[in-house]
């Protein structure tokens, strides 16, 4: 059975099809991580340890030398991206009351839903994305990109100056994985031969455990105004994104389009914001079905759009990364093509003796 090759078929299958899968278990049998304890139960609430385990094998890929392509990514995706959110809250607060509106197609529509929903990247389908499609440099963005997580980002853009300490713990523990990793990967470069595969094989684990924090009822909970959402974060700010990334990093502008989603940690924002601000603690409920429906939404919908612009990208001729690093990279290249010829003459060597 050709199982591995028709999952492949569908862009971006072997994030989107676990994902739904995951989030179909969670909407049929939410109980059942409850239900089925130990290994069973933990793998499926276990993000975040997937996750570390996923940073860590990505981080012993990534090559130091382009440290300064990946700064520059890495915030310019981050910096346009909460610029972004701020503009549009302010267009959109002088045009609302705080409350948003109540009734109507647009119910829910508030300052707080639009803000938390375009504020967060989710870094991990940022990085499964990039990862899948062999950019460990565009990867290697994501520490920059995290600092978006939590609620003090949203907070910083709504103005709410005093309320949110920024969480510089969440930030550090991004950043101990890929620390480890990029320094075993450095010292070791057989550290980095025997982690690399791991990366796309974790793809599917991660993504299933992610889907399963969602449920198809909160599409219903929030109506037409979560799925607008969700379709608008995608297209607005991939659009942006893409534009910076292409010509301020001078790349294909794919990184950008992978960066046009709404994090999972974004549910959590609007109560948050509530508990420290209770002007908004009418729209909490409604933000956060918003929130979630979005997050379901880009989940599906940014892989898809991502994986279509690159293969368009590719079409077009356009660079992955800018001319002025390409020597840098082309050698970082060569070194790991060399490495994975003489780990294949190796492995072909060990193979031969047991024969």
């Amino acid at each position: 059975m050709q199982i591995k090759k028709g999952i492949e078929k569908i862009p971006g299958g072997m994030m989107v099809v676990p994902l739904f899968l995951g989030t179909l278990t969670n909407t049929l049998w939410p109980g059942i991580d409850k239900f089925y304890p130990g290994f069973t139960g933990n793998f499926l609430v276990g993000t975040s340890v997937i996750l570390f385990m996923f940073f860590f094998s990505v981080g012993t890929t990534i090559d130091l030398k382009s440290t300064g392509y990946i700064a520059k990514k890495g915030l310019s995706l981050l910096i346009v991206k909460v610029l972004l959110a701020g503009l549009l809250g302010v267009i959109i607060n002088h045009f609302l009351p705080r409350h948003g509106v109540t009734t109507g197609l647009f119910a829910g529509f508030s300052v707080l839903a639009v803000i938390a929903s375009f504020n967060e990247t989710n870094g991990g389908l940022y990085m499964a994305l990039m990862t899948t499609l062999n950019r460990d440099e565009d990867a290697a963005g994501f520490p920059f990109i995290s600092i978006e997580s939590g609620p003090f980002m949203t907070m910083v853009t709504m103005g709410v100056a005093g309320i949110a300490q920024f969480p510089w713990q969440a930030l550090v523990s991004t950043l101990i994985p890929f620390a480890i990793g990029i320094t075993l990967g450095s010292l070791d470069h057989s550290f980095r031969n025997m982690f690399k595969p791991v990366v796309p094989a974790m793809v599917p684990f991660f993504a299933f455990t992610l889907g399963y924090s969602l449920n198809f009822g909160m599409i219903f909970k929030s109506g037409f105004m979560g799925i607008f959402m969700g379709v608008i974060v995608v297209l607005l700010s991939g659009s942006v994104l893409a534009l910076v990334d292409r010509f301020f990093t001078g790349s294909d502008g794919v990184a950008g389009w992978a960066a046009s989603s709404t994090a999972g940690a974004a549910v959590a924002v609007p109560y948050a914001i509530a508990q420290t601000n209770p002007s908004f603690a009418s729209t909490a409920s409604s933000a956060t079905a918003i929130v979630a429906t979005s997050v379901l939404v880009t989940s599906i919908l940014t892989p898809i759009v991502t994986m279509y612009m690159e293969k368009r990208a590719r079409r077009k001729g356009l660079p992955i990364v800018p001319k002025k690093y390409e020597g840098k990279f082309a050698e970082s290249i060569m070194a790991k093509k060399e490495e994975e010829e003489l780990k294949a003459k190796d492995d072909a060597k060990l193979a031969a003796k047991g024969d």
